[in-house]
């Protein structure tokens, strides 16, 4: 039996940073080195349906142990991490019983982890907290998800007089990339509810999530010889950047809002003096206000091209995800069945949005209603990134009595 603190120690030191640039599904094979452990860990605990498929799917399934019909249940984490800073050569370490001091990151001293700065650890006091060195991400977001689940089958294997129905098992690559859940097999899924594990403090329940649109806004100009360009050339780029500091200062972006609110963000900008693009992302808790966003935007394209005779503009709105709570709401049992495990684990429920998407955002309107569950991953993405190990304990302790309240 590995505790939870092995595997998620030994997950983490398997690199599997997800591209964005790459087309391949999934976008780095490198995903698939600790899919392949995940799927021998799965065999080796009883789960005979183990498996990986060609697009870097984890499937299992822990048999019902009751005999009535259950509704099949889902736990859902994924491997990948953050192409935002490198997962290559993570170490690490442990810090026992934390009692509240800077974590200097041995390998980068620079790197200091204060209560200043996360003050969530200041709750954590006593706990063992899990940081890498200094030079890497951890990875805890989300290889705490996966060391919860596979923990929490380990824990169902050996103890065969807990209740529950048929439980699917599913980890999946590239969510960082927001192509997490594109090649799911829902019918081999055959699950009705779902979980995902990729929520950060104890006790935090995510039902909630931003509805998103992608945006890009083109601007076209007039190109002619620089040397012989006088009144003839419209500079695209330069519109483009007109365009892009008429957005307001003090509101409508991610580092003037919190809460409900919703922003427009431009990601990622491009061309030459003929043609330039600025990529926009889209988001709001409310999925009709996306399009008050998009107009707003466009009206301040059309303002600002309309001061450059010759040039044009147009813009494109993808659709992305949406508000999971527009489809978890519809069955009340499965918010209030959470609530219930949480609560069941000695812990005050904290009932959150998320301020971006999840792997359930899009399994909830492909017909699997799927919130998110914490595991106590911090400061993802970045070398701050933390985890204690008493937190990913209770979260697994949670799923054991989601298990089973569903039986009831």
């Amino acid at each position: 039996m590995k505790s939870i603190e092995t595997r998620f120690c030994e997950y983490v030191q398997i690199d599997t940073q997800s591209d964005p640039n790459s087309l391949s599904q999934p976008s780095t094979e490198k995903q698939k080195d600790l899919s392949r452990v995940l799927v021998g860990e799965l065999l080796e605990m009883g789960l005979k349906d183990a498996h990986l498929d060609e697009f870097g799917y984890v499937y299992a399934t822990l048999p019902s142990n009751v005999d009535r019909a259950v509704p099949v249940l889902c736990f859902c984490a994924h491997v990948d991490t953050s192409p935002d800073c490198t997962g290559a050569g993570v170490k690490p370490l442990v810090h026992r019983n934390y009692q509240g001091q800077d974590l200097i990151l041995p390998d980068d001293t620079s790197q200091v982890i204060t209560t200043k700065d996360h003050p969530y650890l200041l709750e954590r006091i006593g706990d063992d907290i899990v940081t890498a060195s200094g030079t890497t991400l951890l990875g805890a977001d989300d290889k705490a998800g996966v060391a919860v689940i596979m923990d929490f089958v380990q824990h169902m294997v050996n103890h065969p007089e807990l209740p529950h129905g048929d439980i699917r098992i599913l980890f999946t690559p590239d969510e960082e990339i927001g192509r997490g859940v594109d090649k799911v097999d829902m019918e081999k899924l055959g699950a009705v509810v779902g979980y995902t594990l990729d929520a950060g403090e104890r006790g935090c329940y995510e039902d909630e999530t931003f509805s998103a649109d992608g945006a890009k806004v083109h601007f076209y100009g007039v190109s002619a010889h620089p040397g012989y360009a006088k009144d003839k050339l419209v500079n695209a780029l330069k519109i483009a950047g007109e365009f892009l500091a008429a957005l307001p200062k003090g509101e409508w972006s991610p580092e003037t809002t919190e809460d409900t609110q919703g922003f427009v963000h431009p990601v990622a900008m491009g061309g030459v003096a003929e043609h330039a693009w600025v990529q926009f992302i889209v988001r709001d808790f409310k999925t009709p206000k996306l399009k008050e966003h998009e107009d707003r935007l466009k009206g301040l394209m059309d303002e600002v091209v309309s001061r450059y005779p010759g040039a044009s503009a147009n813009m494109e709105v993808m659709e992305q995800y949406r508000n999971m709570k527009e489809v978890v709401d519809l069955d009340p049992r499965i918010s209030a069945l959470a609530i219930r495990a949480i609560e069941k684990a000695g812990i005050e429920p904290q009932l959150t949005r998320a301020r971006g998407g999840t792997d359930g955002s899009r399994l909830s309107f492909m017909g699997l209603p799927c919130p998110n569950i914490f595991t106590g991953e911090m400061a993802f993405h970045g070398k701050h990134e933390y985890v204690s190990v008493q937190d990913m304990q209770k979260s697994s302790e949670v799923l054991v009595h989601l298990a089973g309240l569903w039986t009831e």
